[in-house]
């Protein structure tokens, strides 16, 4: 059996050198693997280098190209607008042509310059390859000014221009050769080294065609080629040009061949040293890394944190790295509050902004100061945006926020929101008047601009509130601002308003009311009354008009002038004329058949693209035939859209329905509806009505030539507003045919409107509802 032989190892006398050759050793494992990844490291850090620079070679290769193509550009523009030039292309004078073309090519340092004919045939300097003549000629009819044609053998860079005296008779082309001398000469304005050249698509290596263009792709040969297709523009049909790149990887990896064996070499000078410097060196390793941690900490709890870096090895590039990471977050959150802040489309601060510019401004107010501040909303912006286009509204939101800045001064200026600005000054003269204030924010507004060739006029409508008097929390100012404007608003365009507390109230009261309002469409809480239509001609009844009545569970009976304005700027107006002629229509179908019911149809209910479906399924659903159905309207309906409007008034006639113009003769444009559309029956406005009993007036007249006009036109006419006999025998003299007023009677509820029917004239029917 063998014996086991112990050996023993020497005892060194000093612990220092024991703790040396130990420290030497697990400095020599660890170093060995710290090579091995900084190895890894430099070699991925070298390729992401190599791609990054080819991608970033390549986008200044294509700019080059580019600005190569506007260089010639620019001369073939100045030649095809030449006089002499253009009269010698008309004249056919191939001398003057050729010299000409020799000329612009010498001074451009193109190889070729041609001119190309609507005819298709190419006219050149005479010392150059042409290229065909077909698919230059479709490229530059189609629209192309720039990019690759085939000249010879040769790929051509080429620009042209149009020559058009004043007609098109060509295009001016010049052509400079893409070939390897003009590649490599470009290709040293590139940041790194590289192989360029310009080849068809077909032609591309197989590595490069199976990728997408601007992809680095890799050649695993031994030069460890990087390859970078880009596309460019062809200015021959059927031409497919690319621009390839070639780098070598393996050339651009060894240049950190002496940074590896730097590395090395200072590993194994620290190998020697680590015995007698160990302390200094694990110290100089952790404190900087140290001072990293103690920064990444004091970041992330929100402290300002910046690195010192003094070498220029691993450790300082990470603390110039993480001082840039912490710079670019820095930015990147300045740029995210400026984009929470700020109006992306002028740049103005948005609606949370100027709140808090409001708060502060009201914080820091002192005795006497006043702080006002001004809501401004557009007139007529929707009528730009729908005639002009939404680009030239934003054209126009951008002029004036620039307006606002400059004329007023310290004044602060927020876009609150689509055609909405406020205003926020302070003013510091306690018995300065805010009238000039308010009338020089409100000129700001009113002026004339250009929009893509049209002139716009713009102007506005202001509210404005003023602290402490309205208010000292800059809630209750905005709101107050806001009042002050719906009060302007209503004034007409281009006014401004001062909140007063009565506003505040009114607001109370039209909330309260838009409420009820709702609740009375969804609990029934409106009833139709019916006022006869009666005919002169026949001395009887010709139908009712249905009006609206609400009559409220606290107020009692409420004026349709009191909410219907209400309901049209809420658009529960839309939901309320549903029911109206539902009703109206379910109502008549209980009449004589030779009775006819009337129903107003608003603006904003007729421009809804539903209105048809509407009519047609109350009609469906009641059973009442489509002639006994009247829908009155008024000429602002023409306002926004004449097109669309007649298109829907067609629609409407075509399922059987009358179309009457309701208080025709008070609008501007009511005689030119009246030759764009045959309606059924024309509404004479009581307004001339009452005038009738006035002496010396010529409502006469105007009745005459209302109903004569009606009759030529084929139409019906209508007077409104009748009250009296006297008024009544002067209409039918007049020649109109129906009346309406309380002469006959006020409207009733719908269970009186039998009483009416049952009476056969008109004293009769007034004794009736007496």
């Amino acid at each position: 059996m063998a014996m086991l032989a112990k050996i023993k190892l020497p005892r060194f006398a000093s612990l220092k050198l024991r703790i040396a050759i130990l420290y030497a050793g697990l400095f020599a494992a660890v170093l060995a693997v710290v090579l091995a990844l900084v190895n890894v490291s430099i070699e991925r850090f070298g390729e992401n280098s190599a791609s990054r620079d080819l991608a970033a070679s390549a986008r200044v290769f294509d700019e080059i190209i580019e600005l190569r193509a506007r260089q010639m550009r620019g001369a073939t523009d100045v030649l095809a607008r030449d006089y002499g030039f253009r009269e010698a292309l008309a004249t056919e004078d191939e001398a003057t042509l050729a010299s000409a073309l020799r000329n612009v090519r010498d001074r451009t340092n193109a190889s070729s310059a041609f001119v190309v004919g609507l005819d298709g045939d190419i006219i050149g300097d005479g010392s150059g390859a042409l290229p065909p003549a077909e698919p230059i000629w479709f490229a530059l009819d189609s629209g192309e000014n720039k990019g690759v044609i085939q000249l010879g053998d040769t790929l051509a860079l080429a620009a042209a221009s149009p020559i058009e005296v004043p007609d098109l008779m060509g295009w001016l082309v010049l052509a400079s050769p893409l070939d390897k001398a003009e590649m490599a000469r470009l290709g040293e304005l590139a940041a790194v080294d590289f192989h360029s050249e310009v080849l068809l698509h077909d032609d591309l290596p197989d590595i490069a065609a199976s990728q997408p263009p601007g992809t680095v792709i890799e050649a695993h040969d031994e030069a460890r080629n990087l390859f970078r297709v880009s596309v460019l523009p062809s200015l021959q049909d059927g031409l497919d040009p690319r621009l390839v790149l070639r780098h070598s990887l393996a050339s651009a990896m060894a240049e950190y061949a002496v940074l590896k064996y730097l590395i090395v070499l200072v590993g194994t000078l620290g190998l020697a040293l680590v015995v007698a410097l160990g302390w200094r060196i694990a110290r100089g390793i952790t404190k900087p890394l140290s001072a990293l941690d103690d920064a990444v900490r004091q970041f992330g709890r929100g402290e300002e944190a910046v690195l010192q870096a003094e070498t220029d090895d691993e450790v300082g590039r990470l603390a110039t790295s993480f001082n840039s990471m912490v710079e670019a977050i820095a930015e990147r959150e300045r740029e995210i509050i400026h984009i929470g802040l700020h109006d992306g489309l002028t740049n103005l601060p948005n609606r949370k902004l100027f709140v808090e510019q409001l708060g502060q401004a009201l914080a820091r107010r002192k005795d006497g100061e006043r702080v006002l501040v001004a809501y401004c909303d557009l007139d007529d912006f929707k009528v730009v945006n729908d005639t002009l286009g939404h680009p030239a509204g934003d054209t126009l939101l951008r002029q004036i926020a620039a307006r606002l800045n400059s004329e007023l001064g310290n004044a602060r200026i927020a876009r609150l929101g689509g055609d909405e600005f406020a205003v926020l000054t302070v003013v510091e003269n306690e018995n300065e008047s805010l009238l000039p204030i308010a009338q020089h924010i409100q000129n700001c507004f009113a002026q004339q601009v250009e929009i893509g060739g049209h002139t716009v006029d713009c102007s506005a409508s202001v509210g404005v509130a003023v602290a402490p008097i309205d208010g000292e929390t800059g809630v209750d100012l905005l709101k107050h601002a806001d009042l002050a404007l719906y009060r302007a608003k209503r004034g007409g365009k281009s006014d401004f308003h001062f909140f007063e507390p009565s506003l505040d109230e009114q607001a109370r009261v039209r909330r309260e009311m838009e409420l009820d309002l709702r609740l009375a469409i969804k609990d029934g809480g409106f009833e139709l009354y019916f006022q006869p239509l009666y005919s002169l001609a026949r001395e009887e009844l010709e139908g009712f008009e249905a009006l609206i009545r609400w009559n409220h569970p606290k107020r009692g009976m409420i004026s349709p002038a009191e909410f219907i304005p209400l309901a049209e700027e809420t658009g529960l107006i839309l939901q309320i004329g549903e029911w109206v002629v539902r009703e109206a229509c379910r109502s008549a179908r209980e009449w004589p058949e030779h009775l006819s019911v009337s129903v107003n149809v608003s603006a904003k209910q007729f421009s809804t693209p539903g209105l048809t479906t509407t009519i047609l399924q109350a009609l469906t659903q009641s059973g009442l035939r489509p002639n006994r159905l009247e829908l009155e309207i008024t000429e602002s309906i023409f306002i926004a859209d004449v097109e669309k409007t007649l298109s829907t008034l067609h629609k409407l006639r075509d399922l059987g329905v009358r179309i009457a113009l309701d208080d025709f003769g008070t609008g501007y444009s009511s005689l030119s509806y009246l030759r764009s559309f045959p309606f059924d029956k024309v509404k004479i406005d009581q307004s001339f009505v009452r005038d009738l009993n006035v002496e010396g007036n010529n409502a006469h007249a105007v009745i005459r030539a209302i109903t004569t006009l009606a009759s030529a036109l084929g139409m019906r006419t209508l007077a409104e507003g009748v009250e009296y006999a006297e008024q009544r025998e002067i209409l039918r003299r007049e020649g109109c045919e129906y009346i309406q007023g309380f002469l006959l009677s006020r409207p009733v509820p719908a269970s009186d409107v039998a009483a009416l029917i049952n009476c056969r004239d008109v004293g009769g029917l007034i004794r009736a509802v007496g």
